[in-house]
C-alpha cells in the first residue's frame, strides 16, 4: 500500500457545477465549494458517480 491508498480526498463543486476531487488537506480553490464528502479516492469516485447529472446530449 502506497500513500495514495491513504490518501483523503475531498469532492468538490465548482461554480459551473462541475465536480472534482481535491486532497482534503489542502484549501479549497477560487470558484469551487465542499460537497461534504471526504474519503478514498475510490469513495469520492462512487459519490460523483451517484450525485452528479451528465447533461451533455447524446450524440448519435
Amino acid at each position: 500500500m502506497d500513500n495514495t491508498d491513504r490518501a483523503r480526498w475531498a469532492v468538490l463543486i465548482s461554480s459551473a457545477g462541475q465536480y472534482g476531487l481535491f486532497p482534503a488537506d489542502k484549501p479549497v480553490p477560487g470558484g469551487w465549494r465542499t460537497a461534504g464528502f471526504e474519503g478514498t479516492e475510490e469513495a469520492c469516485v462512487a459519490y460523483v458517480d451517484t450525485h452528479w447529472t451528465d447533461m451533455r446530449p447524446i450524440l448519435h
